[in-house]
């Protein structure tokens, strides 16, 4: 702000004015410019049209008192115990902050998370789509509608029972980025960011089982604010449930995307926490490794005794079998590349016989300990110990014979050394993804490899999963085919298309993502269905309308229905129709939103036989079977 001297005078002319922006230090008038800089921003103060209107109609405070009558003063955020709505439909209706997303105080949220009608069911099979009216323990859910009251209405049959969620949210953006071509709006404000989560991950935690696990996904943007969060929620009564935090190379550094000034930012992150550390059972995952070059000895016979084991240099072995007399004639024969896959292919293929010596610790146990001294006594002799339960210890000239065996696993189909996973993954690529389960998705969408690691360490088969930021569909796609029971919620209409595209080409064996390393042969089914629309239909209209005169239409039908704020007086927005039409396009469309009921979006299952709501007697039929009431 600058220091103009003509509005110091006036200001400092005026005795109010003067009164509340100047402190008199030893003499010295000082002028307060966060004070007043705050007072010209607040637009209960100086309101524009908009705000001038709003006030007219009956958007006051809580008291119901007019906002520009009002003396109370709030800051809007944090609001640590609030509700943030969230409910955007449609892709093209991002924008800076989606403003129709009330935050809504404790007081005002009513009836807003109750459980809601389920409408519209249909079941998804090998033999096509039929409609339903029953549900099934065993039954698979695509569910649209807001993920908020979505999540609220699953409490009801599901608290309690779900084993994994897996989430990549919209993420909290510090300024908008050419590359954000993700669906989901991603350019919150974080303040209203960190409530949006806030209110999601609190009903994940009651849906999730005490030994069930949470993973979500982020970028550098938030993944600070969102860990913090994530530990107010989860790691509750100075319990620890903080399970990892996973680096996921996401991408390569090329040409000169990169805006930031520092080096180039390839990774995203996944925060996993747990509901009960102590009951989550962590399933042991691998990754491909690199021939280990330290297994370089070789039991030539090992059908025999060990204590009959011929034992020799495995890359001598190889070089002879060969024809080479030395490893040095066949390295220079060959070139060293060569011979090492030579040496590496033969160590997979006598994996049983390869081996390593390893260092045995005093903690080893006694009888080992025992062993390992006295084969330090009679060298070139293996020694044979039992352990029950575990497997035979050979050990030589005072050390471990360590069997390349234990290394070797299956991984994708491919018989390969392995090492354990850590919290670095580079083998998830991202690179010619974009056709996996026969949808197209810029942006945002995430490896089937990857999605089936996290729920291949945190979930067995037949346990249930949730994904509450569906997209097109790659956690339930996952699930279906590792044979996982799942829950997918979406609130947006084109990547809820991409999910029904997809999830019937899972069921008929489409070949993408992992399928042929899992031998993915088809089947299964899921059921799909939505909260029955309320006010939430009227929402989707005014995204739609073009013109002032559709909004017209909509804002009588509005006022006509009843279903508005009980803040706002119908009456007056009629007497103050000239200021309504003084607004612009935009302006009409948020005022639209503002008045309408949140708490009203969806219908409430409560109110399922008011004719009122004319649900339908499928619709109410599925509910009923879907709620366990008959």
């Amino acid at each position: 702000m600058q220091m103009d001297a003509g509005l110091l005078r006036r200001l400092l002319g005026d005795e109010e004015l003067s009164r509340r922006f100047f402190t008199e230090v030893d003499g010295i008038r000082v002028f307060d410019k966060m004070k007043f800089a705050w007072v010209i921003n607040n637009r209960q103060f100086l309101p524009d049209s908009y705000t001038r209107f709003k006030n007219k109609i009956g958007l006051g405070d809580e008291t119901g008192e007019l906002l520009s009558a009002s003396g109370n003063v709030e800051l809007v955020f944090p609001y640590k115990d609030c509700v943030l709505e969230g409910g955007q439909t449609k892709e093209e209706a991002r924008r800076q902050e989606i403003f129709y997303n009330e935050t809504l105080a404790p007081d005002e949220v009513d009836r807003l998370l109750e459980p809601k009608v389920l409408a519209g069911a249909k079941r998804y099979t090998a033999q096509g789509v039929q409609e339903t009216d029953t549900w099934s323990e065993e039954d698979n859910l695509i569910l649209k509608g807001n993920n908020l009251l979505a999540l609220s209405s699953l409490l009801k049959r599901y608290e309690g029972k779900i084993k994994c969620i897996y989430i990549d949210p919209p993420y909290y953006f510090t300024a908008k980025k050419g590359e954000d071509t993700f669906a989901y709006n991603s350019n919150f404000k974080l303040s209203t960011w960190l409530v949006f989560m806030k209110n999601r991950l609190e009903i994940a935690r009651r849906l999730l089982r005490q030994d069930g696990a949470i993973f979500v996904q982020i970028s550098d943007d938030g993944v600070a604010e969102l860990k913090c969060l994530m530990k107010d929620i989860f790691c509750r009564n100075g319990e620890n449930n903080f399970i990892n935090q996973i680096t996921v190379k996401t991408k390569s550094p090329s040409g000169f995307a990169s805006v930031n000034p520092g080096v180039f930012e390839t990774a995203e992150y996944i925060l996993a926490f747990a509901k009960n550390k102590r009951l989550w059972k962590y399933h042991p995952q691998y990754v491909k490794s690199e021939y280990d070059s330290n297994y370089k000895w070789l039991v030539t016979n090992p059908e025999a005794d060990p204590s009959d084991w011929n034992i020799v240099d495995l890359f001598a072995y190889v070089a002879q079998q060969q024809g080479y007399a030395s490893r040095k004639e066949a390295v220079k024969a060959l070139g060293e590349a060569a011979f090492l896959n030579l040496v590496e292919r033969c160590a997979l293929d006598h994996a049983e016989s390869v081996f390593r010596t390893t260092a045995i610790d005093n903690s080893a146990g006694q009888e080992i300990v025992q062993a390992r001294e006295q084969s330090r006594e009679e060298r070139d002799r293996i020694f044979t110990v039992e352990r029950d339960g575990h497997y035979r210890v050979f050990i030589l000239n005072g050390a471990e014979m360590a069997f390349y065996s234990r290394k070797v696993r299956e991984i994708d189909g491919e018989r390969v050394p392995s090492t354990q996973l850590t919290n670095i993954w580079t083998d998830t690529p991202y690179e010619g993804i974009a056709k996996e389960g026969g949808v197209q998705l810029k942006g945002g969408k995430k490896p089937e490899k990857l999605v089936r690691r996290i729920l291949e360490m945190a979930t067995a088969p037949g346990d249930l999963v949730l994904d509450f930021y569906m997209g097109s569909g790659t956690t339930c796609a996952v699930a279906h085919k590792l044979g996982r029971r799942y829950i997918g919620v979406e609130q947006l209409d084109g990547q809820l298309e991409k999910a029904l595209t997809r999830l019937p080409a899972v069921i008929a064996g489409e070949q993408t993502g992992i399928s042929k390393a899992l031998g993915w042969k088809g089947g299964g089914s899921f059921v799909c269905c939505e909260l029955a629309k309320l006010n939430q239909a009227a929402v989707e209209a005014i995204e739609a309308a073009r013109d002032k005169a559709a909004l017209a239409e909509i804002r009588r039908q509005i006022l006509d229905s009843g279903y508005v704020s009980y803040q706002v007086d119908p009456a007056m927005v009629n007497q103050e129709a000239a200021c309504y039409e003084d607004l612009s396009l935009a302006q009409q469309k948020q005022f639209l939103m503002e008045i309408l009921d949140k708490n009203l979006l969806y219908v409430n299952a409560c109110d399922l036989d008011d004719a009122e709501f004319a649900v339908s007697d499928a619709d109410k039929r599925f509910t009923r079977s879907f709620y366990g009431e008959g």
